[in-house]
């Protein structure tokens, strides 16, 4: 009996195990949308410190992502425990949310002049030559900045792998909250050194006396920047897709009209079975599209009305 026991045990948890393997996979595929995003901002914030100081600003902002979730996930449990109704309506606002910070990329040029671009850049270039810059108070307010950029973006994260184990026990709900908060945490971190050191590596690579290396060396170096702006047009359209995939599967009549409309192109001659695999895509990414330019309509609205009651 006793050993029967330990196998039945042993086959449970393992079948725990394996859920959570399942669960996690999925929360990690709809958190994707975010990563891109989350790997190009998180670079960027880190532009405009001395090289040697890259690498510590970055673990600096990984420590306070890491505390962001230390508060998040518990908050998540909670909410799942006290008031699991408002599970679906956070993921709303964290979806409209993704479609909102993609327009508002996308309608940048149109918000601000190219003028207003370069004055910043001008700013911000004078006030790193200046040697009157207080370098330890600059890299400060860099890393309290990337910070508060981080708990957005892992409030988002955790909403939606929040969305995706609501109906999970609370053991399985914590340890894929735990696991996909870790992995985001390392992956997107561990990615971002990679990325604001991979001019460095090209230029060391550049100096070496081996043909094949400085070859190498030139590579990186010219890949940089286009590494960056891919990283930044990729998490925008993730951003469309996910955050649209949220919105259409918490609103019931669209998800069924992306349904049926996935149906019908999926029946067409030759060419259904790809169809039918890009609708639901495509169609998530134009509702994320649409969201996004109401949400920054209002928002623009509301900025500008409250100006106006300011004075």
């Amino acid at each position: 009996m006793a050993g029967a026991s330990l196998l039945t045990l042993i086959d449970d948890i393992a079948t725990v195990l394996d859920d959570v393997a399942v669960m996690t996979k999925v929360a990690a595929k709809k958190t994707a949308g975010v990563l891109g995003d989350d790997l190009a901002l998180n670079a960027q914030q880190v532009a405009g410190v001395h090289a040697d100081r890259e690498l510590p600003v970055v673990w600096a902002v990984a420590m306070g992502s890491l505390r962001n979730k230390l508060i998040l996930v518990p908050a998540a449990l909670l909410i799942s425990l006290v008031a699991p109704w408002l599970i679906t309506p956070l993921l709303m606002l964290g979806g409209a949310y993704l479609c909102f910070e993609g327009f508002e990329k996308l309608a940048h040029p149109l918000l601000h002049s190219a003028a207003e671009d370069e004055a910043h850049h001008q700013a911000l270039t004078a006030a790193l030559s200046d040697p009157a810059t207080d370098m330890l108070a600059f890299e400060r307010d860099k890393i309290k900045g990337a910070i508060r950029t981080d708990f957005i973006l892992s409030a988002e994260i955790i909403a939606i792998t929040l969305g995706t184990v609501a109906a999970a026990p609370f053991l399985s709900q914590l340890t894929v909250l735990s696991g996909i908060a870790l992995i985001m945490t390392v992956g997107v971190y561990g990615l971002v050194a990679g990325i604001v050191k991979l001019d460095d590596g090209g230029l060391y690579l550049s100096g070496k006396d081996n043909t094949a290396l400085q070859w190498l060396g030139a590579l990186m170096l010219n890949a940089a920047p286009y590494l960056m702006k891919t990283l930044a047009i990729v998490g925008t359209a993730a951003m469309f897709m996910v955050g649209g995939g949220i919105l259409s599967h918490g609103l019931s009549f669209l998800h069924h009209a992306i349904e049926q409309t996935t149906a019908i192109a999926g029946n067409l001659p030759l060419v259904g079975r790809t169809l039918a695999l890009l609708t639901p895509t495509v169609l998530d990414a134009l509702l994320g599209i649409v969201a996004g330019a109401l949400v920054l309509l209002l928002v623009t609205a509301g900025q500008r009305g409250w100006r106006l009651v300011r004075g």
